[in-house]
């Protein structure tokens, strides 16, 4: 079992920065892979970053590419989202994931936390 707990989003303006940070427990952290998915008001759940086990391989999502930076730091027992330029498609309750693989699809995670609102005003 693992209990994920997001911390660090917040209202924000066009073009400012946020870093999301998610706090695991109950499970060596650095045995599951990480991730970020996030969810607007009518939309469907989206992929946003993964991270493998070890920190070596990351992915992240197109709409992301080039201003979102997922990390891990596995002594800390914790995941971040370095999110930069923001804008207001970017508004989402963004939920930090735990599974044992790498992977850009939902089910592919067993864990999931209780997500952090994030509002880009322009």
């Amino acid at each position: 079992q693992v209990q994920l707990v997001e911390s660090g989003g917040g209202l924000v303006q066009t073009g400012d920065s946020l870093r999301l940070s998610c706090a695991a427990s109950g499970q060596t952290f650095s045995s599951s892979a990480m991730g970020w998915f996030r969810q607007a008001p009518g939309k469907e759940r989206e992929f946003v970053a993964g991270i493998s086990r070890a920190g070596d391989t990351t992915s992240h999502a197109n709409s992301v590419k080039g201003r979102f930076t997922i990390s891990r730091d596995n002594a800390k027992s914790t995941v971040y989202l370095q999110m930069n330029n923001l804008n207001s498609e970017d508004t989402a309750v963004y939920y930090c994931v735990a599974g044992r693989t790498l992977s850009g699809y939902y089910y592919a995670y067993d864990y999931w936390g209780q997500g952090t609102q994030v509002t880009v005003s322009s």
